[in-house]
């Protein structure tokens, strides 16, 4: 096989997690290199026998040295290539997300064979973020065939805009800055805030300043789900943030919603999305566990309905049995706040609580509470988040729904 690529060779393990699906190879899995790179280029990984196992970007700046973007000895990574990828990642959108294309992730990472890309739509605006070097390094290939393909389908696009606002871009070798992605035919001068509609329900998005890209798509059809059986309801939505659950418990039919998030911030911008669909809610600003906790001590009986949609508990496997605690301490305080015949929903968007792990510990804390948990609904997140079964990192957010009996 001729190929110009610097190649690397790689242990046994690193090769079977190859073989077996999984397109990261740590530093240390690596046992030889020959040919000159520089951290950003694409090289070949070889097994000990010289056998292919795919090619990626390479940073040394990395514990993940390699991130493979193709198995198929092939390729030629050229705009042609990186067309194709897009194609497939957008039309797979269009199949699965229908009428919910114009507000859906594009593109996932790894699941969409982007290392460490996120590209969010939110209307007429795309916002992305870039978490891989190599990936970086080909933006400028790859967001104008994004918004050409976006087009070919007849779809609207303005801007691009990039969040490139976060810490671990250091960890590659990157700097971190927000800014609008600058290419002919884009513009660059938006006010940072576009409205999208999810469900029926409009939302402004604050795409340069909000939480990460501006707006959690993941749990698009989870909040359907909590909708769907609100109706008579006393809601308690908790960690509200953009108040996305509590106004689909409003819509259901819910008999009184109360959002409550810590962020005085949150709690402005989910007052001014119920204002921006006619929707009268209640709002607390404070900390959720203090709440429940105030709520238990007066055995309040203001909810039947509560929700649990808490930030990440733990990025990372060392801190999951401190993120286990704090998970089971929430679930706990709402369950002995629920009566007999209220309902529960519950998350982790954490991949590190693994849904093993979080099924564990939502049995302990109803063993805990004195109460039964009757089953209604296990799901995960949006289709426009595809999980890859050989990528367990692409698996990430666990949702419930329970009634306690």
């Amino acid at each position: 096989m001729e190929r110009s690529y610097p190649a690397f060779t790689v242990t046994k393990k690193a090769e079977i997690g190859l073989k077996n699906g999984h397109p990261w190879v740590y530093g240390e899995e690596i046992t030889n290199k020959n040919g000159a790179y520089k951290n950003g280029d694409i090289v070949d990984v070889f097994g000990a026998k010289d056998n292919y196992l795919g090619s990626g970007y390479v940073n040394d700046a990395s514990k993940i040295a390699v991130r493979v973007i193709s198995t198929n000895a092939n390729d030629r990574f050229d705009e042609a290539f990186y067309a194709r990828r897009v194609k497939y990642a957008l039309d797979y959108r269009r199949q699965v997300m229908g009428d919910d294309f114009s507000c859906c992730r594009l593109i996932f990472g790894e699941a969409d064979f982007f290392p460490g890309l996120t590209v969010d739509r939110f209307a007429n605006v795309l916002v992305t973020q870039s978490l891989c070097l190599g990936t970086d390094m080909r933006k400028g290939i790859i967001f104008p065939l994004i918004v050409e393909r976006l087009r070919e389908l007849g779809e609207t696009v303005d801007a691009v805009f990039e969040r490139n606002d976060v810490s671990i871009r250091a960890l590659e070798g990157m700097e971190e800055y927000k800014a609008f992605f600058a290419h002919e035919g884009l513009r660059t001068d938006l006010c940072g805030h576009t409205e999208i509609t999810e469900n029926g329900i409009k939302y402004d998005v604050d795409y340069v300043n909000g939480q990460k890209t501006g707006f959690f798509l993941d749990q698009k059809y989870n909040r359907l789900a909590v909708r769907k059986i609100a109706k008579g309801r006393r809601v308690l939505d908790c960690f509200t943030h953009t108040g996305a659950f509590a106004l689909n418990a409003a819509m259901g039919g819910a008999q009184s919603v109360t959002a409550v998030d810590i962020s005085a911030g949150a709690i402005e911008l989910a007052k001014a999305n119920a204002e921006r669909n006619g929707i009268k809610m209640d709002f607390i600003a404070a900390d959720v566990f203090d709440l429940l906790t105030e709520l238990y001590k007066k055995r309040s009986s203001e909810y039947d309905f509560i929700i649990l949609d808490p930030p990440a508990f733990t990025k990372s496997g060392a801190t999951a049995k401190n993120a286990y605690r704090g998970y089971k301490e929430i679930n706990l305080k709402a369950m002995r706040l629920l009566p007999r015949g209220g309902y529960l929903a519950t998350c982790s968007c954490s991949h590190f609580m693994y849904d093993d792990m979080f099924r564990k510990m939502l049995a302990e804390a109803a063993h805990d509470a004195g109460v039964t948990l009757r089953q209604i609904e296990a799901r995960q997140q949006a289709p426009d988040h595809p999980i890859l079964p050989s990528v367990r990192e692409t698996d990430y957010l666990k949702f419930y729904l329970f009634q306690v009996v």
